[in-house]
């Protein structure tokens, strides 16, 4: 699929192209349906950082991201983050700053148009406490239609939550119960530097990267399938990729790491997988039988992150 893509040319009982393994008709068939809006295969495409915003939404804990906005809205502080309090989509602090959440229950097929009329809402809210959005109407905008599209999307990972609270006011008790109990469920992460949308993250008895890839699916399978074949598709010794998940149109390998593996280990192996992938994705001859038999087993291999 590519980022055009809005309607998926799949029938009610095929797989749902988000990877969900449910029916098409049970799944996002069902959403579109009952919003009476269109299922986008991509949605965050476009926007810039593509793949930290999915990683945000899909895989980090704790993150947050300062967006600019255009038009009358240009002089509005934007923070784009995975979590908030009570799984709120968005709060306005006293001095009118936005922070904006990615983990959220999506309400329709397209939650770049769910957060498009989240941060809508929240620009025209009182400052001071959550946003409650309501219904999307069909005219809200897409976040394409607010964010600055020329600017950078920096993404910074956190240790804890405590990014909930507002450095210019005692938070309320039941915010800081809230953020105890987060904060001891809470992944540690890093974002790696040598590569885009790449994170280490340690599950306690393990420590993975998962790497968020702006390829199209197709190719990208015909890639990882070459350098599974030809023994490279590690990020070092004692490592191995596990597998993939589909998550908002993209592809997301998960390689399991040795041990105790710090993120500043796995920089180098990750810029030279980078190297490796690049020259295999652009490579168009026909795979031959290795290569084949590692792409069935890359392709039927899904991953469950937890």
């Amino acid at each position: 699929m590519t980022a055009s893509t809005e309607v998926p040319e799949v029938g009610p009982r095929q797989p749902c192209p988000c990877g969900s393994g449910k029916r098409y008709k049970v799944c996002h068939g069902k959403r579109a349906r009952d919003a009476g809006r269109h299922y986008v295969a991509r949605p965050f495409a476009g926007l810039p950082g593509e793949c930290d915003w999915v990683a945000m939404r899909e895989i980090v804990s704790a993150a947050t991201a300062t967006i600019s906005l255009t038009g009358e809205h240009a002089d509005r502080s934007v923070v784009v983050c995975t979590l908030l309090p009570g799984a709120a989509p968005a709060l306005v602090r006293d001095n009118g700053e936005i922070l904006l959440a990615l983990q959220t229950v999506a309400a329709s097929g397209d939650p770049a148009a769910d957060l498009g009329h989240v941060l809508t809402t929240a620009l025209a809210a009182e400052p001071g406490g959550p946003v409650d959005p309501g219904p999307r109407p069909p005219e809200a905008p897409r976040l394409h239609d607010l964010i600055d599209l020329d600017a950078d999307f920096d993404v910074t990972v956190h240790d804890g939550f405590d990014y909930w609270l507002d450095p210019e006011s005692t938070p309320p008790v039941e915010v800081r119960s809230a953020l105890d109990e987060a904060n001891s469920a809470i992944v540690p992460a890093a974002r790696l530097t040598s590569v885009t949308a790449a994170y280490w993250c340690s599950l306690g008895d393990r420590d993975q990267v998962r790497w968020v890839l702006p390829h199209d699916e197709e190719p990208l399978l015909d890639g990882l399938a070459r350098l599974r074949a030809a023994g490279a598709d590690n990020l070092g010794e004692g490592t191995r990729l596990l597998g993939t998940f589909r998550t908002n149109g993209v592809l997301v390998p998960v390689w399991d790491l040795v041990d105790g593996t710090p993120a500043a280990d796995v920089e180098e192996p990750a810029a030279a997988f980078g190297e490796r992938l690049t020259a295999a994705v652009a490579d168009s001859t026909p795979l031959d039988r290795d290569q084949r038999r590692a792409r069935s087993g890359l392709a039927n291999r899904q991953v469950t992150i937890r």
